[in-house]
This record gives structure tokens, sequence and C-alpha cells, in this order.
């Protein structure tokens, strides 16, 4: 068996599932414009440059969690997924999970973006298996913090091997590894796959793989 992981934002997606969660909140009148969008543009600009401070990020991120029932929360976010994500998914992105998936590849999503987001998207692409930060929940409403590790930059790595563990996988059996990412914020994982390959990369990551002979390709129609 061969393994296919896949970064989301701006790699299966055509934007940033994140980013524009927070600017579907504001226009909903759940975050205040002026003071949400100054921060997190800070996080976002961070997060392009990999400077992100991922603990502070998510302590940000998740205290619109906290401060609303999950209820209301979850009839906002399949607006959003049917309104705002859906239109953000090529059909090529779709094609290359159809690829890997005809081909019986365990298929993987993995991202720094919150679980919680992520899980519908993940569907949207009929991958069965998902790798996000996950918001800690007890007696089904949020805490506003992060459980376990954020699947970020080593933490990816980290939670991959754990998750792969978790059900009786070992990496180094598969017979060959993939992974499509957009960002520097991946190498660590992009290191670790036989087959590192970039998408729309940036700039920091578009030289490493041009340094590296790593394959680069586009998912944009």
């Amino acid at each position: 068996m061969n393994i296919a992981l896949f970064d989301l934002d701006n790699t299966l997606l055509r934007g940033d599932s994140d980013y524009n969660w927070a600017k579907f909140l504001i226009k909903k009148n759940i975050l205040d414009q002026e003071a949400y969008e100054k921060k997190n543009e800070i996080f976002y600009q961070d997060y392009q440059n990999g400077t992100l401070d991922v603990n502070k990020y998510c302590e940000f991120q998740f205290r619109i969690f906290k401060e609303n029932k999950y209820i209301k929360l979850d009839l906002l976010r399949k607006e959003y997924v049917e309104t705002i994500i859906r239109p953000l998914i090529t059909k090529k992105s779709v094609e290359l999970v159809n690829f890997h998936k005809s081909r019986g590849d365990l298929c993987i999503i993995i991202t720094a973006t919150n679980s919680f987001i992520t899980q519908p998207i993940a569907e949207l692409f009929n991958i069965q298996h998902l790798i996000g930060t996950d918001p800690e929940i007890i007696d089904g409403e949020f805490t506003g913090k992060v459980k376990g590790i954020p699947s970020f930059q080593e933490g990816k790595v980290l939670r991959l091997n754990h998750w792969l563990k978790n059900n009786d996988y070992d990496f180094n059996r598969f017979k060959e590894s993939y992974f499509y990412s957009d960002s520097r914020n991946d190498l660590p994982l992009l290191k670790t796959v036989n087959h590192p390959i970039c998408v729309q990369p940036d700039e920091v990551l578009e030289n490493e793989a041009k340094k590296n002979n790593w394959q680069i390709i586009s998912l944009i129609d």
C-alpha cells in the first residue's frame, strides 16, 4: 500500500479555510471586524513567513469557540462549508484525490487548521481520515484550549506518526509515500516522504523544491 498525504489550505483548496472562516464570522457579526482582523492579519502573515507561534494563534482563534455554544457554531459551519468552501474546491484537486483513491492508497488530509472546520471539508473530498489541530471539547462544549499537539510544522510529523501507530500502520512499510503542500511550514513532513510534491508553493518552498528536484504542480483550474 502507498500513503498519500494532502495539506488542505492553498493546496487542495484554492484559498485558506481558517482565514476565510474568520472573515465569514465577521460578516455574521460573530466577531468584531476591527479588533479581530488586525490581529488575525498579523497571525496570517506570520504563518506565511514561517514564524507563527501556533500556541498563541490557537489561543486567539479558539476564543470564539469558547464564547459560543456548539450547536450555534455547528449551524454556522454548515453554512460556511456550503457557501464559502465548495467554490474553493477545484476540478484538479478532486481529480488528484480520486487518482490516489483509485489506486487504493491510504489518503489522509493533514492540516494545521482546526478539525472542527476541516472535518466536513475532508468529507467533501470523500477522504475518511483527517489530522487537524483539535479543539478541546468537554461535556459537549468547547473549552477554548487545544487538545494535544497542534498539527503544525514538526507537529504534523508527530501527529502523523501517532495516528499511524494507533491505526496499526507502519510508515516504513508503505511502498511509496506522497505529501502535497504549498507551504514552507510543511518542510518537516515533506522531507519525511519519498515523493514531496509542491503545489503552488510559496517562495521559500519553491526554492527548496528546485534545490532538491522536487516536483512542482498547480491544482488551480
